[in-house]
């Protein structure tokens, strides 16, 4: 044995981990990768490679398992001989109607070795749409007296979809695609009926427009952010792109229609009258917002309060006037109005009560509202400070109830079950609870220059409904934050869901609260506009559990039905004792 000493640390010696000293075998190069891969079929790519100059021969055995029944859904063996660095790759296709596991284990012939992973395959539950016409939004937009009306029916069905009404009140236009405009500039409460025809069919929807002072954000807010995907390198062409991709992948079509910049948009300089253009990757930002609105499409921006934002652009401090002034003449519809920097102006005034908090947030708040336009004001987080005790008194249509999300379960239960917990009576029609934007899909956070950034979200098919559902039933705003161009039907599945939608959508605006929570099972439930309740019951543990699902429905009246929502069918009484896996759920919707 022959130990060799070198200068690992700079200064003379070992540093680091500890040494240690081992004979390798040949099977100890031996690895094995699982990718998921959704070009064409789905199927997972299991790749074994061998780093060692001696070749080795091996058996590779895969099992995909319904994990809701147990049985064995298909199974192969392959024999492998593995060279150097010359990995062999193995495809198995699956299908996404069933809750299935995959297994890997590969054998080394020589030494036994054994490399075994398993990985949930995704699931889709959500049950395709009618080529029929299907209205999938709440039949409510609100708005102030003489604001411009932007709203964009969300409609399914086979395309073309053409829309109609003949009791349209005066004031207001609808486009045959579906897009209501136009502006009321008084007081009041609109009914009226439109249709929605293709060639399979029609559909009607009794919808009302409220015109009034306090009518902004009448249901959560729906739509895209960049931040999730494009961090601080989001620029215009990718903007355009990820809402082309909203409209041609059926998003828009749920009710999807804010498309929101965030960090990264800005001019390092101010102009000499105190306004603030957009840097050289937006070229056109009164373009692009105009694009937008033809396509009855809204779009949201973003600031801070501060000298600089989070991403260190140039920020509203000293010049709120003049950007409330200049995102209206834009067209802006949604301002997203961070902390980050502001934290500077406090310890300069060595004052961190919560008035300090509240006084920048008013001041924006009133150039806001002096705008000929509705802007829908999302106050973000603060160091330590609870947002929804006063953002209400701001004028603010959402606040944020929690510091940033990320793509792993830890933040997801942190952000969601427990930061979520308690805080419904602060959340109220027109004035939001909101724990941050969707993990779903393909994210980056701005880590790469283009689509080579982009990575899976770390979240196990089971997290992500998770994720909805407590997204959903705590009246959450339901902004993305993945690359919708790269979006499989999965992501689809997960965000395109109608009856799921409907309970964040919900006219009653009653967000959910933990009602139960025993082991590692959580229930939490809202009641509905309809007199029905929305229940999700949760295992946040790391086993699976069993449940009787009855038995947590948090009500004495018997149920005349109880509704998965996911799968869209009424359950059975067999069907209400079930096993929940680790970190999911089930979603139900009971009525008396």
């Amino acid at each position: 044995v022959a130990v060799r000493v070198y200068n690992r640390g700079g200064s003379g010696g070992l540093y680091n981990n500890p040494l240690r000293v081992f004979c390798p075998k040949a099977a100890d190069g031996l690895s094995m990768t699982l990718t998921d891969t959704n070009v064409g079929q789905y199927h997972y790519d299991i790749e074994v490679n061998n780093a060692y100059s001696t070749a080795t021969n091996g058996t590779l055995d895969v099992t995909i398992t319904d994990r809701e029944t147990g049985t064995k859904v298909k199974s192969l063996t392959k024999k492998l001989s593995l060279k150097r660095n010359k990995p062999v790759r193995v495809t198995v296709p699956y299908n996404m109607d069933k809750m299935c596991q995959l297994t890997a284990t590969y054998t080394d012939a020589k030494t036994g070795k054994v490399l075994s992973e398993s990985k949930q395959l995704k699931y889709v539950l959500t049950p395709p749409a009618p080529a029929t016409p299907r209205f999938n939004g709440a039949p409510v937009f609100g708005v102030r007296p003489g604001s411009p009306v932007i709203y964009r029916f969300p409609v399914s069905g086979e395309k073309p979809v053409k829309f109609s009404c003949n009791d349209l009140p005066a004031g207001l236009q609808l486009t045959e695609d579906g897009v209501l405009s136009g502006k009321i500039d008084k007081p009041a409460i609109l009914s009226f009926t439109v249709t929605a025809e293709n060639a399979k069919g029609k559909a009607q929807q009794e919808f009302t427009l409220k015109v009034g002072a306090d009518m902004i954000g009448q249901t959560p807010p729906m739509g895209w952010n960049s931040w999730n995907c494009w961090g601080l390198t989001v620029t215009q062409e990718k903007v355009m792109a990820s809402t082309q991709a909203l409209i041609d992948k059926g998003l828009a079509d749920y009710g999807y229609s804010y498309i929101n910049i965030d960090d990264g948009w800005e001019a390092p300089e101010r102009n000499p009258d105190g306004t603030l253009d957009a840097n050289e990757k937006f070229p056109s930002m009164k373009g692009l917002v105009d694009w937008l609105h033809e396509r009855g499409l809204k779009f949201g921006i973003y600031s801070a309060p501060g000298a600089t934002t989070c991403g260190g652009y140039l920020g509203s401090l000293g010049y709120e006037k003049e950007d409330a002034e200049i995102w209206n003449k834009w067209g802006v519809d949604y301002l997203k109005y961070d902390w980050c920097s502001y934290e500077n102006v406090r310890a300069k005034e060595n004052d961190y009560g919560f008035a300090s908090c509240i006084r920048p947030y008013l001041l924006m708040q009133k150039f806001l509202r002096q705008q000929p336009r509705d802007i829908f004001y999302s106050l973000g987080p603060l160091g330590g400070t609870q947002v929804y005790l006063w953002g209400l008194y701001c004028d603010g249509n959402s606040w944020r109830t929690a510091q940033d999300i990320n793509d792993t379960w830890k933040s997801i239960s942190d952000v969601g079950f427990r930061q979520q917990a308690g805080k419904s009576q602060y959340s109220s029609i027109g004035h939001w609870n909101d724990p941050d934007m969707l993990v779903v899909g393909k994210v980056g956070y701005g880590l790469g220059e283009n689509t080579k950034g982009l990575r899976e979200t770390r979240l196990t098919p089971d997290e992500q409904y998770t994720h909805i559902t407590l997204w959903t039933i705590v009246s959450s705003n339901m902004l993305i934050g993945c690359d919708i161009a790269q979006m499989d039907d999965f992501t689809l599945g997960l965000l395109c869901n109608n009856e799921v939608n409907a309970i964040d959508q919900d006219l009653l605006g009653k967000q959910a609260d933990r009602v139960l929570r025993e082991g590692d099972i959580e229930v939490w439930s809202r009641p509905l506009a309809d007199g029905a309740i929305a229940v999700g019951i949760f295992n946040v543990g790391e086993t699976d559990q069993k449940v009787d699902m009855k038995a947590l429905i948090p009500s004495e009246k018997p149920a005349k039905t109880i509704r998965d929502l996911w799968r869209q069918k009424d359950l059975t009484a067999s069907e209400l004792n079930c096993t929940i896996p680790l970190h999911g759920c089930k979603y139900l919707k009971v009525k008396f």
